[in-house]
Order: structure tokens, then sequence, then C-alpha cells
């Protein structure tokens, strides 16, 4: 099912995200991880992809595992740095062939040391190739509320945002942030600018004090006071961290569908565990029509 076609719920709806193993060893657990997490009736199942290009048959492969298993539409994340037009032409007949109708599309990381090469400079210039294939993707694309890394300035960010909704962008997908007023503040600049796709924010519940640097260093967050207090007093201690940060992410999740927001993305860090705690804190709200 292409999520365009899904999209709005007048309800409270949450999808979630998880990472692809790094070797065939690892697959299983995975595997068994994501269908868990899968078990929960999500919106649908996001599967990142391999570093520097190099995970792409971990990714497809259990984007097709979930959606067999479950029946839960996935997104498969797509990087173009350093790649061909062959080789992305030949991942858009594998998703095909697969059964999966739905591509993140990313610029991605440019590795250590590495200059950028390959067709594609952009995410948008992937967008584009995507939706001039011949094939009827539903296509996401990334947004950072606190500004992409690499933008001059907010004025930039948007412009290049723009952008990649021009191409062929069907909806957006937030980087991680612990201040709604943040999410809430990005909104409006886009709405204004004229960007009218539909955008998830990305929710990661922080579950332990050595998460929160990895975190920051991935996202560059701006992190909250309370959010800072929660951190200093329950770090130390591993299972109120964890229980803290879930709740703090409930909290964000329950103001952001007070405020009007109905699909919520989580990052769960393939923790079924974590996932299945979120919606048992809403486990009222999601579902009802209020």
């Amino acid at each position: 099912m292409k999520l365009s076609e899904s999209l709005r719920t007048h309800h409270l709806t949450l999808s979630f995200e998880v990472f692809p193993p790094k070797t065939d060893v690892g697959f299983s657990s995975v595997r068994d991880a994501a269908l868990e997490i899968a078990s929960l009736s999500p919106l649908f199942m996001s599967v990142t992809y391999g570093a520097g290009g190099n995970g792409s048959k971990f990714t497809f492969g259990l984007c097709e595992e979930i959606e067999k298993a479950s029946h839960v539409p996935t997104l498969a994340h797509l990087t173009c740095v350093n790649q061909t037009r062959d080789a992305i032409q030949r991942s858009l007949d594998e998703l095909h062939t697969r059964g999966i109708h739905n591509i993140m599309a990313l610029r991605g990381d440019i590795p250590d040391g590495d200059t950028h090469t390959g067709d594609f400079a952009h995410a948008r210039d992937l967008i584009a190739y995507i939706k001039a294939s011949s094939y009827d993707f539903c296509i996401g694309a990334a947004c950072y509320p606190e500004i992409h890394p690499e933008s001059l300035d907010r004025k930039d960010d948007i412009r290049f945002l723009k952008e990649k909704v021009d191409a062929g962008c069907d909806f957006l997908t937030t980087q991680m942030f612990f201040d709604n007023a943040l999410l809430f503040h990005f909104l409006y600049r886009i709405r204004e600018a004229g960007i009218q796709v539909p955008v998830f924010p990305g929710i990661m519940p922080i579950t332990s004090a050595k998460q929160v640097e990895r975190a920051l260093t991935l996202s560059h967050s701006f992190m909250p006071t309370r959010f800072k207090n929660l951190v200093d007093h329950f770090g130390t201690h591993p299972a109120a961290m964890k229980q803290a940060g879930i709740a703090y992410a409930t909290d964000q999740i329950i103001d952001l569908y007070a405020s009007g927001i109905e699909n919520i993305h989580v990052y769960t860090m393939n923790k079924p565990d974590v996932a299945a705690a979120i919606c048992h804190n809403v486990s009222d709200i999601l579902g009802a029509s209020i």
C-alpha cells in the first residue's frame, strides 16, 4: 500500500523505525524484533539503509519480511551518495519486484575523508529520478526542524526543502527533536513557504544516558532544560532512566496530537518493549476519533 493513500486518518497513528543488521548473522534477531514491533499495528514500518549504501539487501529484505508476515506497509530507505543511475535503477527494480511501494529518498552521509561522487548530488535529484521512473512509488524525504547541519541559514534550508517537495516528494519525516515548540515554528515557516505535504514529526525515546550523546551527535538537536534535568537526575539509574525517557516521549506525542498532528513517527532503535510502552501509554488515544 502506498502511504499517500492512508495519511488522512483523523485520529492518532504511530509509525515505527527500525534499522537492519550489518551482517547475515544478525538478520534473524533483527527480523524478530521488527516483527514484534509490527505486531503493534503501526501505520507503517520504516527500515533504514546501511551505512555507505552497503545494506540495501538487508533493508529491502527486512521490508519484504515485515510486509509478508504482518501486512504492515513498509518504507524502505534509499540513499544516493556515490551511487550511479544504473545502481539506483537496480534498487528500484528490486523494490518493485519485492512489492515495496514506499521509498524514503535520502542523499546519505558522505563517508569521512571521501568526496561526494556519483550521479546524484542531492536528495532532490534522487526524488526526481524515482518520480520519473516507470514505477509509481510513494516518496518520502527528510527535514530538519532545527536546520540541516550543512545549510547556511533557515531561509537556505527551507529553499532546498521546497526543491525536494517540488521534485516529487509526497511527505516529510523530521529529524528527532526534544522540544515541540521547535516543530511548531518549523511547520509555520514551511507552510508559509508553500510546502503543503504531510509532515511526520520524529520522536526518539531516550532510554539511557549513553544514548543521549549519540543522539545529539547525530541530530545536533537542542536539549531543553527539562530534558537535561531528566538525564541528570535519572541517568545513573537505568530502569528509572528508561521509564522517564518513555514518559518524556509520550508527553511529546500527546502534546503533538492535542495540537492537531495525527501521524507521528517513533525511532524505536529496534526495541519492541519501548515501542510497546509508548503504545500502552496512548492506548486510549490510538484509534479514537476525538
